[in-house]
């Protein structure tokens, strides 16, 4: 055992002969590739707190909307409800928008086949979303009747 240690420590006294020569060695081979394109990287989701997930369930819950009791539900609603309030193609508040175990269904009704499929691409584009079920009817707005003029025609 004694020979052990003993040896132990004749090998650690040559360091002087271990050098670390390879402690640039990689330093310069940045400069010799060339530069990669940075990796995408999905949106860094923020703390997301039991709190908001309640709030969010009370929100969804008076528009006659469902979210699963995940918090990663809760905070899917919540990107896929703010993304369509931000875009002036979907009418939001026409939209429902459940969430269950990161599936979700669009439901309710659009003018447009366009905002249909504006509002399906924005749920699928959204961080964590592994499935969407459009259920979106088209009907287009009925035009608004023209009210008669306040002055009499002679």
């Amino acid at each position: 055992m004694l020979l052990l240690i003993a040896f132990g420590f004749v090998s650690c006294e040559q360091t002087a002969t271990n050098v670390n020569a390879n402690a640039n060695a990689n330093s310069n081979l940045r400069a010799e590739s060339t530069p990669a394109a940075p990796a995408a990287t999905a949106t860094p989701t923020p703390k997301y707190s039991e709190e908001q997930a309640r709030e969010e369930r009370e929100r969804a819950k008076a528009n006659k909307e469902t979210i699963g009791q995940s918090l990663e539900d809760a905070w899917i609603h919540t990107k896929i409800v703010a993304k369509l309030i931000g875009n002036a193609d979907t009418p939001e508040r026409k939209i429902n928008v459940d969430v269950v175990d990161n599936a979700a269904t669009l439901r309710g009704t659009v003018d447009t086949a366009e905002a249909k499929t504006e509002a399906e691409r924005i749920a699928k584009e959204t961080d964590g979303v592994k499935k969407v079920t459009n259920q979106l009817k088209v009907m287009p707005a009925a035009k608004k009747p023209v009210p008669p003029s306040k002055t009499k025609t002679p």
